[in-house]
């Protein structure tokens, strides 16, 4: 398995994020709120986790939505993946809304979202004329039908 050491500054009561099962691709981030907070239905709101960290140049950490909470509660991350810069040094926050029916509550240390830690690679341009040619071509957007 690869590693990466972060340096992390954690303002939360509430313990740094960490892997569930040695198999996980995400850590849970937890709200950090001094009172429970409401989202009504199609309502977003950004809620503070009190982390923030230093990642190195070549990482981005993603957030992204947790699949219970999606399910049980309607409650997803908008801009998702959300990305977080190598240069980026505030704290975490995440976009959720609530998709749901009936208004939904975050309560302080509600595991809100997944943190996922990924490589980088960075694009260089070449300018061109022409592309070779693929059996798909430009084909997009439900080309290849519904079955």
């Amino acid at each position: 398995m690869i590693s990466v050491q972060i340096p992390v500054i954690n303002r939360s009561r509430h313990p740094l994020p960490s892997y569930a099962t040695p198999g996980s691709s995400g850590m849970d981030l937890r709200a950090d709120l001094s009172e429970p907070v409401d989202i009504e239905p199609m309502q977003r709101m950004l809620i503070p986790t009190g982390i923030s960290m230093a990642i190195p140049e070549g990482f981005e950490a993603q957030v992204r939505p947790r699949s219970g909470l999606a399910l049980k509660q309607g409650l997803t991350c908008l801009n998702s993946p959300g990305t977080i810069d190598a240069d980026y040094r505030g704290e975490i926050k995440v976009i959720l809304i609530n998709l749901s029916g009936e208004k939904q509550r975050i309560q302080d240390g509600d595991r809100i979202a997944q943190l996922v830690i990924q490589r980088v690679e960075k694009a260089e341009w070449m300018p061109s004329e022409t592309l070779n040619v693929t059996e798909r071509a430009e084909g997009g957007f439900g080309h290849t039908g519904k079955k």
